[in-house]
């Protein structure tokens, strides 16, 4: 087992040919190709298509009004022109007035791949990759912008968003989640959220019905604080389109009805105690089906492994969200 240095070191090793394959597969051909294309690339791993999540932007950059570039950062010309102006807005504004002038914002989805490694819950890689399109927005300085923010990214307009070319795949991360959250408790010695669903995962039967990843996906973020130390942050995100299922259940429903709903729950997502993980994330199970269910275990009618009410009593002790 490679320790977290290693994985990441790793990682890097496969970046160039992640990136290679992103500039060969074209979006239109759908996120099968990118697998398959994947697959040809690196043929010791069999990555997966989990999920895409979309309705994202970041700033682009700047181009004129026959589509030629200016700058490929929006925020960094802004930033340039205004200290050439000693900050003046209203000098910037007067000197690009007769210029047509528009921002790019970079419009995308991020699609997560995964790929098994081992046998523990969180032993595999995790790839993203976004598809991107560039989108012409507004017209800069139009708006009369009085700050920096009304100048890059203004809210409201009525500028209708126009291509400025074809959307593209582009690498964004690969690594090894496990390595990832065991970075992550080394910052603190009480386990996060992540690091308790992921124990509670191991220990329940869901453990022995399906791998954690082809049912969930973990969104990371890392930053440096004023002190320059990473800080990491995990969140699971369920890897099924759309809603999760509606709970079938209301307030003050026991015994045989609340397991007929718990059931009719795990089989719409494909596997036990997914009301449990959904109660934790999503909130489509309400928490009181936890105390009810443990109290359908004390009063003899048990329709739940004892493995997984132990995991439901731990969290009625210590509760906590993802």
């Amino acid at each position: 087992m490679k320790d977290n240095l290693a994985w990441s070191e790793y990682c890097k090793t496969l970046a160039p040919a992640i990136v290679e394959t992103c500039t060969k597969v074209p979006v239109s051909s759908g996120p099968g190709a990118l697998v398959k294309a994947l697959g040809a690339a690196l043929p010791d791993w069999h990555f997966r298509h989990a999920i895409n999540r979309g309705g994202w932007y970041r700033l682009g950059g700047v181009i004129d009004g026959a589509g030629q570039r200016v700058s490929d950062s929006l925020e960094g010309w802004v930033e340039e022109a205004l200290d050439q102006r000693d900050g003046d807005i209203g000098r910037l504004i007067d000197d690009y007035a007769e210029q047509s002038l528009f921002a790019t914002r970079l419009v995308g989805q991020t699609h997560y791949l995964v790929a098994s490694v081992g046998d523990d819950t969180d032993d595999f890689l995790q790839l993203e990759i976004e598809d991107l399109q560039e989108m012409r927005v507004h017209r800069l300085f139009a708006n009369e912008p009085a700050s920096l923010e009304e100048i890059v990214d203004p809210r409201g307009g009525a500028d209708t968003p126009v291509p400025t070319g074809l959307p593209t795949y582009q690498f964004r991360r690969l690594q090894h989640i496990g390595a990832f959250l065991r970075r992550m408790q080394a910052q603190k010695p009480e386990p996060a959220a992540v690091h308790r669903m992921i124990a509670d995962w191991t220990a329940s039967s869901a453990s022995n019905a399906s791998a954690y990843f082809n049912h969930w996906v973990i969104a990371t973020r890392e930053h440096l604080d004023r002190f320059q130390q990473a800080i990491l942050r995990a969140q699971p995100i369920p890897a099924r389109a759309g809603d999760p299922p509606e709970f079938g259940a209301g307030p003050g429903t026991s015994q045989l009805k609340l397991q007929q709903a718990l059931s009719h729950f795990d089989r719409e997502c494909g596997y036990p105690m997914a009301w449990y993980f959904h109660m934790l994330s999503t909130k489509a199970v309400p928490h009181w089906v936890a105390q009810t269910v443990v109290e359908d275990a004390l009063a003899g009618f048990a329709y739940l492994p004892q493995k997984d009410v132990d995991v439901v009593r731990g969290w009625l002790h210590r509760p906590y969200a993802v």
